[in-house]
């Protein structure tokens, strides 16, 4: 990278399906900005197997629609940027082949073992399968499991720096036996990552050093009360680069042209959220709602989780979310009567035809009731996942102090949350933005006030690995081209059930002088005006029972902002008590519909 303020970036994501090329200008004020995008067909499978024939097609796409010039005679990306041909920078994700594909070992279940499943989803990895020394199989049921699963790679974990080698050693010999191959490259050995107690290395070196690729970091749990994944999240990133993306078809090429390493694309999501929750100190939540799987990222006091629902999706996977959820919470959403059979029926045809969209308004509003599910069902997955560390000595009181506490408590603390971002076909593409709003706000049932957002074109991956090389430039095109602000909710918690009268009021005055003034009952969904880029320093004073934050009944002064769908609030109370056989729901449902 010849500048520090370049004047044109190029980024790719390889997606299974489609990559997706932009090109980010530095414009005359300085600041950074999306001008153009392209797409083409993944080209990682026969028969052409070299994804940088998608990449050229995509990037070609951009050169149409530009009038620049970014590809050589050579069929290479031309750089540095000069007289109207090639880029300052180019950087690319990917996702295709599969993605990264781990299992994960660690001694204790809930504590190793979980350390190190954070530690790989933090890079970006689909976690195959985890391994404990206590988690009831067999060993050789585990050894049978490593064999057959063919991971891109191995996490093992155990002991905290000091202790027992003895179970951490037991989990190598079991790899050992296994002998395990990697999914991709024939005769390569598999990269093993060991991540565990530094007292065991020269052990675990003697046992799998001659079997594996064995590559030694710092310990994920150098003592019980700290986790340390940073260097065990590098290291993925580098074996990823090294193993997996090495032997894809085309990808030794495509590494060739990148200034900056290529990331798995989830890995790259989760960056930008973490970047942009550490620059502005605020808590976070996205969603990536694909069709095979839906991932969730989260910021909660400046520590990141990421989970990834692997059978909750909305095309290949939409027959596990109706199993999951149930025909009843489906129904709950569904503005309409219809049989369980035909529910069936239209899941069952969105699987065995996963690329067709909704064609009528009713077939929408069930794959939007499906959504809602796939959603929740995902987010409760997460809220467990993402927890304070186990086994850890917490103080509670004079009276149990230093209690020992065997499980974690979770992270995310809805009322807390500043930011909710939303991607995905579903959410980005819905024909209205009020219904991503909806979906979003009934699936993660936010408290408090919460501002609302969705990824216009899903551009996330290439901005994560963008922060790496230029997080000025990356923040800025998050910030003012890949997010679409829809606007804020306001929820107070609390319960419908036999509330009367007013039970929030909002008064304050909007920047543009505006006075604005709402008293709102229990039980409504309700959008009012609040254009983009409009703000109201408001006080909301919640009823006695209602909570907005600060106690029962206690008013808070909160800055409420605009979206282009406006100001929601939410009086249906938390948690939202709707089922299919609440009397007079289709009713309800379409008095609550934003859009």
């Amino acid at each position: 990278m010849s500048q520090l303020e370049p004047h044109l970036i190029l980024a790719t994501d390889c997606g299974s399906t489609t990559t997706k090329a932009i090109l980010i200008e530095r414009q005359p004020s300085g600041e950074y900005r999306l001008v153009q995008r392209g797409e083409a067909p993944t080209t990682v499978e026969a028969p052409f197997e070299d994804v940088t024939k998608g990449v050229l097609n995509a990037v070609r796409e951009v050169e149409e629609i530009s009038g620049r010039t970014f590809i050589s005679d050579d069929e290479t990306i031309m750089r540095p940027e000069k007289d109207g041909k090639g880029c300052d920078i180019y950087i690319s994700t990917s996702s295709a082949g599969g993605g990264l594909q781990m299992m994960v070992s660690g001694v204790v279940k809930s504590m190793t073992a979980e350390s190190a499943e954070r530690a790989a989803l933090g890079a970006g990895a689909i976690v195959m399968d985890v391994l404990a020394s206590n988690d009831g199989r067999l060993p050789h049921q585990k050894i049978e499991r490593i064999r057959r699963l063919r991971p891109d790679m191995i996490l093992l974990s155990g002991g905290i720096d000091g202790g027992t080698t003895k179970h951490v050693v037991e989990l190598a010999e079991l790899i050992r036996a296994a002998r395990p191959r990697p999914r991709l490259g024939i005769g390569f050995a598999l990269p093993v990552i060991y991540a565990g107690n530094k007292e065991a290395r020269k052990e675990i070196e003697a046992t799998l050093g001659e079997v594996v690729d064995l590559k030694n970091v710092d310990n994920l749990r150098p003592v019980l009360e700290r986790e340390n994944l940073g260097p065990a999240r590098d290291k993925i990133h580098d074996l990823f680069m090294e193993h997996v993306m090495a032997q894809a078809p085309g990808y030794k090429k495509l590494m060739s042209w990148t200034d900056a390493p290529i990331m798995p694309t989830p890995g790259a999501v989760g960056l930008i959220m973490e970047t942009i929750a550490k620059r502005d100190s605020i808590d976070l939540v996205g969603v990536d709602i694909g069709g095979a799987t839906t991932d969730v990222f989260s910021v909660f006091s400046g520590v990141f989780n990421r989970t990834v629902s692997a059978n909750l999706g909305m095309s290949y996977s939409i027959s596990n979310v109706l199993a999951e959820a149930g025909f009843d919470n489906i129904m709950r959403w569904v503005p309409i009567e219809i049989t369980e059979g035909e529910l069936r029926n239209r899941i069952a045809n969105k699987m065995i035809r996963p690329t067709t969209i909704p064609q009528t308004l009713e077939e929408l509003r069930v794959e939007q009731a499906i959504a809602r599910e796939a959603l929740r069902l995902a987010f409760i997955q997460h809220k467990s996942f993402a927890v304070g560390l186990k086994g850890v000595q917490q103080e509670r009181s004079i009276s149990d102090a230093f209690e020992q506490t065997s499980s974690g408590q979770s992270l995310v603390n809805m009322m807390s949350l500043n930011l909710l971002v939303g991607s995905g076909g579903v959410l980005s593409h819905a024909p209205k933005r009020a219904q991503s709003a909806q979906m979003m706000i009934d699936s993660f049932q936010p408290e408090g006030v919460t501002r609302l957002a969705v990824d216009s074109i899903f551009m996330m991956p290439q901005l994560g690995v963008l922060a790496t090389v230029n997080e000025k430039a990356a923040t800025e095109v998050f910030e003012k081209d890949c997010l679409i602000h829809l606007g804020c909710c306001v929820a107070p918690v609390g319960s419908t059930k036999g509330a009367k009268g007013t039970v929030v009021k909002i008064t304050g005055k909007s920047d543009k002088g505006k006075e604005f003034r709402l008293e709102v009952g229990a039980g409504e969904l309700l959008l009012t005006q609040l254009e983009l880029g409009e703000s109201v320093k408001a006080v909301i004073e919640p009823a006695k029972g209602w909570d907005m934050g600060e106690g029962p009944g206690k008013p808070v002064e909160r800055t409420l902002t605009g979206g282009v769908v406006g100001l929601v609030i939410d009086t249906r109370g938390r948690p939202l008590d709707l089922r299919r056989d609440t009397p007079d729901r289709v009713a309800l449902l379409n008095k609550w519909s934003l859009g």
